[in-house]
């Protein structure tokens, strides 16, 4: 993605189209260049909402992969992502993003974006500035699968609102603006393996390295102990859902529609076919690992393979396509074992998925011929995704431990025991789980053995 500005290309066809649907008496004022401008704002709103959808995916794989007492957590920490990220990106975010540029590495004007004012960022196109709001929400929540089980609320909103208003920002400038120090280097990114995903992913392998594992996940003599997440299907259902949103995030990354049709139809196949091999390879690894094939490895393997692809899907062909996400699926396995051994706690596998491979597949684009004949280059892509890396890096570490200090990063062991749920919400996933029913429920069974006596069947209160 070489410049994420507004696309108004005529095409008689598409236009032609809209004036058959929209009748005579509208048709004549129509412009082809009007209607044009429209069906890119209809295709880019399409795939803004999948992209916004995709927070549901985010929110089940979390939910599914962790223990039943921390469900209603994630769900909060996901919702928060969206309604604290909106907030943060349209009052400073976007203005950091795409903003008038200081030196390449940060905007410096637009902040509070009005849409309809030319004088605002991306020229004031309302639905160009939300497609960029839910892409940085979808940064920020990277991080809270990598956390999960144990973090403060409080601090981890702490940290929703600084991705989301300024390392996302910052970084996604560098690139995006078309104005940043990267893009002049002629570094690549079309949808954001690295903007997006490498940024999420360091944030979140520095956040869980900060926070410490889980209790019980490791023993005193280093091994591992398995802590299985309480609903596979549920969890591959978010990858599913996921894996559907993904159709927006790369697809609508060609912001516009006109005279774009080949280029989405390219990128929405090569899109598909990465997430299938990361899944098949995820798939074999696991089975030639474990001895049986693991279906939460091959979910992480799909979304590693969409990871991987979406730096390149409109440069990769189809066995580019293929090979990286295949790679992605395999690598994805080594590394969340990897990281588990140097006991880094990464409950759902976020800093593998989207940290390492959101690597590789940025560096993979140095070596798709398309992108040779480009201009791209495998040096400037690694120098792009070590400067990403080493930015998120020290910026994320300054801010976990700035809110330890504040807030706390870390709930009480007896909170972390218990759950989350019903000591930082008041709430449970499941209203089986909930303490106060546990007790209506045993003091309504004493309450009729003492009426009853003599009474042989109470199922009706269990």
């Amino acid at each position: 993605m070489t410049s994420r500005t507004r696309k108004t290309l005529g095409v008689a066809g598409g236009a032609l189209l809209l004036l058959t649907i929209a009748g005579p008496a509208s048709a004549q004022d129509a412009t082809v260049e009007s209607l044009a401008y429209d069906l890119d704002v209809v295709w880019v709103a399409i795939a803004a909402a999948l992209v916004f959808f995709m927070q549901a995916g985010f929110t089940l794989v979390e939910t599914g992969f962790t223990r039943a007492k921390n469900s209603a957590n994630i769900g909060a920490k996901n919702m928060a992502d969206m309604v604290i990220g909106a907030v943060a990106y349209w009052a400073v975010g976007g203005a950091l993003a795409y903003g008038a540029s200081a030196g390449g590495l940060l905007g410096t004007s637009g902040f509070f974006f009005e849409p309809g004012v030319e004088s605002a960022v991306l020229g004031g196109d309302g639905v160009q500035f939300l497609f960029q709001l839910v892409f940085a929400a979808t940064a920020a929540t990277i991080v809270s699968g990598a956390v999960a089980e144990r973090m403060n609320f409080v601090g981890y909103l702490a940290v929703s609102l600084v991705m989301t208003a300024f390392i996302y920002p910052v970084v996604s400038h560098w690139q995006w603006s078309g104005d940043g120090w990267l893009s002049a280097l002629g570094y690549y990114d079309f949808a954001g393996s690295s903007i997006v995903h490498l940024t999420g992913g360091v944030a979140a392998f520095v956040g869980a390295a900060i926070l410490g594992p889980r209790i019980g996940r490791y023993n005193a003599d280093g091994t591992k102990n398995p802590i299985p997440g309480h609903s596979v299907p549920l969890g591959l259902t978010g990858v599913f859902i996921l894996w559907m949103g993904w159709f927006g995030f790369n697809g609508g990354s060609t912001l516009g529609a006109n005279g774009l049709g080949a280029d989405i139809g390219h990128v929405l196949f090569t899109t598909v076919l990465a997430g299938a091999a990361g899944g098949l390879l995820a798939f074999l690894t696991s089975w030639g690992v474990s001895g049986k094939p693991d279906p939460i490895m091959a979910g992480n393997g799909v979304l590693a393979g969409l990871v991987g692809i979406t730096a390149g899907p409109d440069m990769a062909g189809s066995l580019g396509a293929f090979v990286v996400g295949a790679i992605c699926g395999a690598v994805v396995v080594a590394a969340i074992l990897g990281i588990e051994r140097i006991k880094v706690d990464d409950p759902v596998g976020a800093v593998s998925v989207h940290g390492v491979c959101g690597a590789i597949g940025t560096i993979a684009v140095g070596f798709y011929p398309a992108a040779r004949a480009n201009g791209q280059s495998v040096g400037v892509q690694i120098v792009g995704v070590l400067a990403i890396t080493a930015f998120v890096a020290v910026v994320t570490a300054a801010l976990f431990l700035l809110v330890d200090k504040i807030f706390g990063l870390r709930v009480s062991s007896q909170i972390e025991l218990e759950g989350l749920d019903w000591h930082e919400h008041g709430v449970e996933g499941y209203a089986d789980d909930i303490p106060v029913v546990a007790r209506m429920l045993a003091e309504r069974k004493e309450e009729a053995a003492a009426a009853s006596v003599g009474a042989s069947d109470s199922s009706t209160l269990a």
